[in-house]
């Protein structure tokens, strides 16, 4: 078994990566009844060799192998990795880089929006993965060989995958098409959470700037409450009794005991916490209070008939170019289309423009027509 569980075996596989052109790396976690993601296991693969690194284990020090995800003459090779790199930046401070994602690169080929691993493997590296152990205890110690097994398969036939979707890149010259995603993966912004944010995630039926700036006072103690716990937020409070309080906005015990939703939280040790995140809220001057930027008013929507024309149009473009239409263009970005020329989207720049802005914008003016094709079997576009 490839098992390292000593910090002298970890600095010796480090220091033979050391000047190889890329690694494959992936991770095993648990995050169901905690806050932060508990790293079980690391798994990765050199030129030569696939290991996997026991970070449970006693007295380890994975000093090394940060140094090894921090080493920016190495390509870091995740499959979806964002998780994964959320556990070293919170471990660390500092992204991995430079990095690349294969799903990233696998919509750029033609894989689909969202292609899993298990997929990939099959069609890129010619090999059937062992799932029995998908929902293993990974903190669960001694490891058995059957579950060390299947973890090395993550990296071990991820060496192929990377090595074909490279290959299929630099033919088709798309390479730089996901430069932007990988780098996005590689900003430590991804990774830092504001708890005065936080209530932007939280679907408010309201616009009234009071109840915004309680709502945002709220979940920005439940935020880091469930950080000093070490708890899902869920686990604080819901998201239906947060809603809920920054609508009724109580100052007393009794006022949260009277709302259905918010009543657990009353006799909780977190109702200080709560009233006194509404009573900051409420304190806060009119001037300071949050405004949803985004006008959701009739007269500020894209006809829905443009927006479902646009969509007809990036279906098209990602079928022709075999692209995946997540990649292209997300619907905010179509909707932003529809409303203005000069919308600040990812799909009016670039090569994504060129792939489809430019012809969206064409569209929307009248200057380009779609259409069936004469057998009824494909959607074209053309000159008006």
């Amino acid at each position: 078994m490839s098992l390292i569980s000593n910090t002298e075996a970890l600095e010796a596989f480090c220091e033979r990566q050391k000047g190889a052109d890329f690694v494959t790396v992936d991770t095993e976690f648990m995050r169901e009844t905690t806050y932060w993601a508990k790293l079980c296991l690391v798994q990765v693969g050199g030129p030569d060799e696939a290991v996997c690194i026991d970070p449970l284990a006693p007295g380890i020090n994975l000093k090394p192998l940060y140094n090894l995800m921090n080493d920016r003459s190495i390509l870091k090779v995740f499959h979806a990795g964002r998780q994964d790199l959320e556990i070293f930046f919170n471990a660390t401070a500092e992204v991995p880089t430079p990095v690349f994602d294969t799903q990233i690169a696998a919509m750029v080929c033609g894989f689909g929006d969202q292609v899993g691993y298990e997929a990939l493997v099959a069609r890129l590296a010619g090999a059937n993965l062992d799932k029995s152990q998908r929902f293993t205890d990974w903190a669960q110690r001694p490891l058995t060989e059957r579950q060390i097994d299947y973890a090395l398969g993550d990296v071990t036939h991820l060496r192929k995958v990377y090595l074909a979707l490279k290959a299929r890149l630099e033919k088709t010259g798309r390479a730089s098409w996901i430069d932007e995603e990988d780098a996005v993966l590689s900003r430590p912004e991804t990774y830092k959470v504001d708890p005065r944010e936080m209530w932007r995630r939280l679907r408010a039926r309201t616009r009234a700037p009071r109840m915004l700036a309680v709502l945002r006072e709220l979940a920005a103690w439940r935020e880091l409450t469930a950080q000093a716990m070490d708890v899902p937020r869920q686990r604080v409070a819901k998201d239906d009794a947060i809603l809920e309080l920054a609508a009724s906005m109580p100052v007393t015990v009794d006022d949260i005991k009277r709302s259905r939703l918010a009543k657990p939280l009353a006799s909780g040790k977190v109702v200080e916490g709560v009233l006194g995140a509404v009573a900051k809220g409420r304190a806060v001057p009119d001037a300071d209070c949050p405004r949803l930027e985004r006008d959701d008013s009739w007269d500020n929507q894209a006809p829905r008939a443009v927006t479902e024309l646009l969509k007809l149009l990036l279906k098209a473009r990602s079928e022709e170019y075999d692209v995946a239409q997540r990649l292209i263009a997300t619907s905010d970005d179509v909707d932003a289309i529809a409303l203005s020329d000069t919308a600040d989207v990812s799909a009016l720049q670039g090569w994504r423009r060129e792939l489809f802005g430019e012809d969206a914008l064409k569209l929307k003016h009248g200057k380009l027509a779609i259409g069936l094709s004469a057998n009824g079997k494909r959607v074209e576009v053309f000159e008006r």
